[in-house]
Protein backbone atom coordinates (compact mmCIF):
# COMPACT_ATOMS: atom_id res chain seq x y z
CA UNK A 1 0.00 0.00 0.00
CA UNK A 2 2.99 2.35 0.45
CA UNK A 3 3.05 3.37 -3.31
CA UNK A 4 -0.68 5.02 -2.68
CA UNK A 5 1.47 7.49 -0.82
CA UNK A 6 4.72 7.84 -2.82
CA UNK A 7 5.59 11.08 -4.33
CA UNK A 8 4.35 9.93 -8.15
CA UNK A 9 1.33 9.45 -6.85
CA UNK A 10 0.83 12.97 -5.48
CA UNK A 11 0.39 14.30 -8.51
CA UNK A 12 -2.60 11.93 -9.29
CA UNK A 13 -4.37 12.24 -5.55
CA UNK A 14 -4.13 15.99 -6.52
CA UNK A 15 -6.06 15.68 -9.84
CA UNK A 16 -8.59 13.88 -8.60
CA UNK A 17 -8.78 16.35 -5.35
CA UNK A 18 -9.33 19.08 -8.07
CA UNK A 19 -11.61 17.47 -10.35
CA UNK A 20 -13.77 16.34 -7.17
CA UNK A 21 -13.74 20.11 -6.15
CA UNK A 22 -14.47 21.32 -9.82
CA UNK A 23 -17.63 18.87 -9.67
CA UNK A 24 -18.54 20.20 -5.77
CA UNK A 25 -18.12 23.91 -7.02
CA UNK A 26 -20.22 23.78 -9.92
CA UNK A 27 -23.03 22.19 -8.57
CA UNK A 28 -22.73 24.84 -5.14
CA UNK A 29 -21.99 27.72 -7.82
CA UNK A 30 -25.46 27.02 -9.53
CA UNK A 31 -27.61 26.70 -6.72
CA UNK A 32 -26.33 29.78 -4.78
CA UNK A 33 -26.65 31.49 -7.94
CA UNK A 34 -30.63 29.91 -9.53
CA UNK A 35 -31.44 29.98 -5.92
CA UNK A 36 -32.20 26.62 -4.23
CA UNK A 37 -35.28 25.26 -2.38
CA UNK A 38 -34.52 21.46 -1.00
CA UNK A 39 -38.49 21.10 0.15
CA UNK A 40 -39.52 19.18 -3.43
CA UNK A 41 -36.11 17.13 -3.37
CA UNK A 42 -36.94 15.98 0.07
CA UNK A 43 -40.71 15.40 -0.39
CA UNK A 44 -39.53 13.06 -3.49
CA UNK A 45 -36.94 11.17 -1.24
CA UNK A 46 -40.19 10.63 1.28
CA UNK A 47 -42.33 9.15 -1.17
CA UNK A 48 -39.70 6.88 -2.40
CA UNK A 49 -40.02 5.56 1.13
CA UNK A 50 -43.10 3.19 0.34
CA UNK A 51 -44.26 1.00 -2.03
CA UNK A 52 -42.86 -2.72 -2.26
CA UNK A 53 -39.77 -1.86 -3.14
CA UNK A 54 -38.57 1.46 -1.28
CA UNK A 55 -35.18 2.98 -2.41
CA UNK A 56 -35.33 5.39 0.67
CA UNK A 57 -35.04 3.70 4.34
CA UNK A 58 -38.33 4.10 5.86
CA UNK A 59 -36.05 5.83 9.24
CA UNK A 60 -34.33 7.70 7.02
CA UNK A 61 -37.76 8.85 5.69
CA UNK A 62 -38.77 9.63 8.87
CA UNK A 63 -35.66 11.85 9.35
CA UNK A 64 -36.45 13.64 6.81
CA UNK A 65 -39.99 14.36 7.28
CA UNK A 66 -39.36 15.40 10.94
CA UNK A 67 -36.45 17.41 11.19
CA UNK A 68 -35.40 18.51 7.43
CA UNK A 69 -38.74 19.75 6.42
CA UNK A 70 -39.47 21.28 9.67
CA UNK A 71 -35.63 23.09 9.60
CA UNK A 72 -35.96 23.48 5.52
CA UNK A 73 -34.63 27.25 5.13
CA UNK A 74 -31.39 25.67 7.21
CA UNK A 75 -30.90 23.15 4.55
CA UNK A 76 -31.62 25.47 2.08
CA UNK A 77 -28.42 27.42 3.26
CA UNK A 78 -26.32 24.41 4.33
CA UNK A 79 -26.40 22.51 1.32
CA UNK A 80 -25.73 25.04 -1.70
CA UNK A 81 -22.98 26.64 0.73
CA UNK A 82 -21.81 23.47 2.31
CA UNK A 83 -20.56 22.43 -1.75
CA UNK A 84 -19.60 25.61 -2.57
CA UNK A 85 -16.75 25.54 0.64
CA UNK A 86 -16.08 21.36 -0.26
CA UNK A 87 -15.30 22.74 -3.72
CA UNK A 88 -12.90 25.05 -2.87
CA UNK A 89 -11.21 23.76 0.02
CA UNK A 90 -10.51 20.85 -2.04
CA UNK A 91 -9.39 22.62 -5.23
CA UNK A 92 -6.69 24.79 -3.10
CA UNK A 93 -6.25 22.29 -0.87
CA UNK A 94 -7.15 23.79 2.32
CA UNK A 95 -9.10 21.85 4.62
CA UNK A 96 -8.76 18.93 3.13
CA UNK A 97 -9.55 16.55 5.08
CA UNK A 98 -12.65 18.29 6.81
CA UNK A 99 -13.87 18.90 3.10
CA UNK A 100 -13.39 15.24 1.68
CA UNK A 101 -15.58 14.21 5.29
CA UNK A 102 -17.88 17.15 4.65
CA UNK A 103 -18.79 16.02 1.09
CA UNK A 104 -18.88 11.95 1.20
CA UNK A 105 -21.27 13.12 4.32
CA UNK A 106 -23.54 15.11 1.41
CA UNK A 107 -22.90 11.99 -0.78
CA UNK A 108 -24.43 9.61 1.28
CA UNK A 109 -27.60 11.79 2.47
CA UNK A 110 -28.21 12.02 -1.05
CA UNK A 111 -27.90 8.25 -1.65
CA UNK A 112 -29.87 7.78 1.28
CA UNK A 113 -32.67 10.04 -0.27
CA UNK A 114 -32.58 7.92 -2.87
CA UNK A 115 -30.76 9.95 -5.70
CA UNK A 116 -28.20 7.48 -7.31
CA UNK A 117 -26.54 10.35 -10.44
CA UNK A 118 -22.90 10.77 -9.71
CA UNK A 119 -22.99 10.36 -6.04
CA UNK A 120 -21.56 6.68 -5.89
CA UNK A 121 -18.66 8.08 -7.77
CA UNK A 122 -18.19 11.22 -5.62
CA UNK A 123 -18.44 9.57 -2.52
CA UNK A 124 -15.89 6.83 -3.36
CA UNK A 125 -13.15 9.42 -4.95
CA UNK A 126 -13.63 11.05 -1.17
CA UNK A 127 -13.24 8.11 0.38
CA UNK A 128 -9.91 6.91 -1.73
CA UNK A 129 -8.96 10.33 -0.62
CA UNK A 130 -9.37 10.24 2.79
CA UNK A 131 -7.10 6.94 2.53
CA UNK A 132 -4.50 8.56 0.50
CA UNK A 133 -3.90 10.73 3.40
CA UNK A 134 -1.30 14.09 3.35
CA UNK A 135 -0.15 12.86 -0.21
CA UNK A 136 -3.75 14.02 -1.25
CA UNK A 137 -2.75 17.33 -0.26
CA UNK A 138 0.66 17.67 -1.11
CA UNK A 139 0.53 19.84 -3.46
CA UNK A 140 -1.97 22.07 -1.53
CA UNK A 141 -3.03 24.85 0.82
CA UNK A 142 -2.75 22.73 3.58
CA UNK A 143 0.95 21.63 2.82
CA UNK A 144 2.04 25.04 4.40
CA UNK A 145 -1.59 25.76 6.75
CA UNK A 146 -1.35 22.34 8.88
CA UNK A 147 2.76 22.82 10.08
CA UNK A 148 2.32 26.46 10.51
CA UNK A 149 -1.80 25.90 12.31
CA UNK A 150 1.04 23.04 14.27
CA UNK A 151 3.59 25.18 15.55
CA UNK A 152 1.28 28.05 16.64
CA UNK A 153 -0.46 25.42 18.98
CA UNK A 154 2.50 24.81 20.12
CA UNK A 155 3.88 27.89 20.67
CA UNK A 156 1.22 28.28 22.55
CA UNK A 157 0.89 25.53 24.45
CA UNK A 158 4.64 26.20 25.78
CA UNK A 159 3.88 29.89 26.82
CA UNK A 160 0.83 28.44 28.57
CA UNK A 161 3.25 25.65 30.63
CA UNK A 162 5.60 28.50 30.83
CA UNK A 163 2.95 30.97 32.72
CA UNK A 164 1.98 28.41 34.82
CA UNK A 165 5.63 27.36 35.94
CA UNK A 166 6.29 31.03 36.75
CA UNK A 167 3.37 31.85 38.40
CA UNK A 168 3.65 28.66 40.97
CA UNK A 169 7.66 29.49 41.94
CA UNK A 170 8.35 30.93 45.15
CA UNK A 171 8.54 34.68 45.06
CA UNK A 172 11.93 35.91 47.33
Amino acid sequence: MNWLKGSKMAIIWTVLRVWLGVQWLEAGIHKVADGFDATRFIQGAIVKAGGENPAVQGWYAAFLEEFALPNIPIFNVLIPWGEVLVGIGLIIGAATIPALIAGAFMNFNFMMAGTISTNPILYTAAFLLIIAGTVGYSYGADRWILPALKQAINRKRHNKIEKHHHEHLPVH
